[in-house]
Formats: structure tokens, C-alpha cells, sequence
């Protein structure tokens, strides 16, 4: 990646921290679950690991934290988390440990780093605080909220989201991963504003970005069961290997229906159908190691899609990283 750090920096000026020990920090948060980059550049100055990993000799100074902050919008501007993730998957590939035919979709909610009470409504009064100024009280219980009539003033890129019906709603991003089904490893990722579309839309466009013309197949849940989505993976010649979300619900009238399901026998009697409902519940693996392990995804601590994008893709690049290791063939002789 030398050729990307090269072209990020002007010839001339004053020397700045090399990009890649920035990047390779970056790893090492996620890979520890070091909550902050200040926590982070304080181990640097005295963990020989984590200094040998970054290449900072024994007489070199650590960086201050700020220079995250000072050079973020440049990592991003050249998505250069993106191509470490990419160039990782192609050391797997090399390997023969990824399949190019039979992957599995999913997504998680990523808490954003915004509060309830930031939450006012787009048109009309914000509502009244009581209290410091820093820390305002406001009182939004009883109150109707939607994504449609209310905004985040502290992170506008954040919806009120919920994974359930029953369960509660909460500031967050959408992010997704498609997992190839051999080493259970994750070979792409997207995150999104959150909608009741955004899990569907970035699975179609993970599965559009995948090499190849040979027919796939995509193991998901009860929430990809609709008409759009299977229509949508069979015109790019993908199966849909979905979990048929088939219900019966009555109506006020006391008229009793059952929702129909878009998947039917043609695909569910094939032996694959269920070898890929059975693989694709491993990817809420992924999901758990990036929050248990790499805590920067359990809340993120920056705001905007942009920002939260390339903090997720590294925690599912460390999840990737702690799992090679065992996979890969090791060396004879």
C-alpha cells in the first residue's frame, strides 16, 4: 500500500506520522478493545508491543491522540481502511480459504454516539431544558418520535432504530456483512442510515460487488423474505437462500390470513436450502466478537456515516485477523 500512503501527502511541508502507523494503530484498538484513541496512544508509549507493531523504535515518541482527529478526513478521503480490508481478503483468497459461490447476509444496530434528548423535531420548537447547560434536562417521555418528524442534533446521520417490535429504540447506524460460507469469514461490509430497507439494500449491493458470473447463493433471515429483495438477487443470478417468514395474523374484522412467504419449493427442496440455513446463523459470530472483543462497535465514539463506516469495517477486519491465523495452511518442512 505503499503507492496510496505516497499520493495521501504533499511532497513538500513538515514530516508528518507516517500512515500506516496510524493504520496499524487503528488494528490495535480494535483488535484489544482499547476504548479511545487517547487510551491508545497512551499505550504506545510504554507497551513494546504495541510499539514494535506500529514501528515506533525504542527512542521514538508516540503521537499525540489529536493526530487521529487531524487526519481522519484524509484516511477517509482515500478509503484507506477499505483497501486494508480488501488486501487481507486477497491473502484468503490466495490461500483457498474463501468460496466464490455460497455466502450468508446479515446486520446489527451500532448505538451512535447521540442521546435520546438530542432528539428534536425537525419543524416547530425544540423542546424546553431545564438545568446546565452542558448536561440539559428534557423531558421526552409520553412523547411520539419518529425518524420521519424528529433528528439528531448531535448526530444528524443517526435514526432511532430497533431490532424488535418489544425491544427499545435506540440512536443507531446499520451494519452489514456478507460472509462467505467456507471459513465463515467476512468478505465485505457496508453501513448505512438506518430504514426498514437499509439490511436488503446493502446486500444487494454487497452481492453486486462480488467477482465472478457463476451463479451464488445468499443464506439470510426471516427479514429478507420479501418479493423485492428474492426478485432483486435472482436478476443478478444469485439464490436466495431465505428463511420463509410465514405468519398468521387476524384482522379487525376477525378474518384470519397467512402472510405468504416469496420463497417457495423451488428452492426450499434443495439440500443446499438448508445447509444454508444453517451456516448463515454463524455470522451473528462475527457481530458478537466485533462487540465483545472490539468494544469501538458496541458505541462508537465519532459521529457521521462516514466516520462510523471505517470504525466498523476495521472491527470486522480484526475479526478476520483473529481468525486466520488458524486457518491458514501452516508451513512444511
Amino acid at each position: 500500500m505503499d503507492a496510496l500512503f505516497a499520493s495521501m501527502y504533499e511532497p513538500t511541508g513538515r514530516d508528518s506520522v507516517a500512515p500506516e502507523w496510524l493504520l496499524r494503530g487503528l488494528v490495535l484498538q480494535a483488535l484489544y478493545g482499547i476504548r479511545s484513541e487517547r487510551m491508545l496512544c497512551e499505550q504506545l508509549g510504554y507497551n513494546m508491543l504495541f510499539r514494535w507493531f506500529v514501528g515506533l523504535g525504542m527512542e521514538d515518541k508516540a503521537w499525540d491522540h489529536s493526530t487521529y482527529t487531524q487526519n481522519r478526513d484524509r484516511l477517509i478521503e482515500h478509503a484507506v481502511v477499505k483497501e486494508l480490508f480488501a488486501r487481507v481478503m486477497d491473502q484468503a483468497r490466495k490461500a483457498d480459504l474463501l468460496s466464490s459461490e455460497h455466502f450468508s447476509v446479515d446486520g446489527t444496530l451500532i448505538r451512535a454516539w447521540a442521546s435520546h434528548k438530542s432528539f428534536v423535531p425537525k419543524d416547530g420548537p425544540p423542546p424546553d431544558k431545564t438545568g446546565s447547560g452542558g448536561n440539559p434536562e428534557v423531558d421526552f417521555k409520553r412523547q411520539k418520535r419518529s425518524n420521519d418528524t424528529h433528528a439528531s442534533t448531535t448526530d444528524p446521520d443517526a435514526r432511532l432504530m430497533t431490532k424488535s417490535n418489544s425491544g427499545e429504540a435506540i440512536p443507531a447506524y446499520v451494519g452489514n456483512v456478507l460472509m462467505e460460507n467456507r471459513s465463515k469469514l467476512a468478505v465485505d461490509t457496508r453501513l448505512a442510515i438506518g430504514s426498514g430497507s437499509a439490511e436488503r439494500e446493502a446486500a444487494i449491493e454487497m452481492l453486486s460487488a462480488l467477482p465472478g458470473e457463476q451463479r451464488k447463493t445468499i443464506g439470510a433471515d426471516k427479514g429478507f423474505d420479501t418479493s423485492g429483495f428474492v426478485a432483486a438477487c435472482r436478476e443478478i443470478n444469485v439464490t436466495p437462500h431465505v428463511a420463509r417468514n410465514t405468519f398468521q395474523y387476524t384482522t379487525k374484522t376477525g378474518k384470519q390470513f397467512t402472510r405468504p412467504s416469496a420463497i417457495d419449493g423451488r428452492t426450499t427442496r434443495h439440500c443446499g436450502y438448508a445447509v444454508s440455513q444453517v451456516t448463515r446463523k454463524v455470522i451473528e459470530t462475527l457481530f458478537g466478537d466485533g462487540k465483545q472483543h472490539g468494544t469501538t462497535i458496541r458505541q462508537v465514539k465519532l459521529r457521521g456515516l462516514s466516520k462510523v463506516k471505517d470504525v466498523f469495517t476495521i472491527a470486522m477486519l480484526a475479526v478476520n485477523l483473529r481468525r486466520l491465523p488458524k486457518l491458514m495452511p501452516r508451513p512444511t518442512g
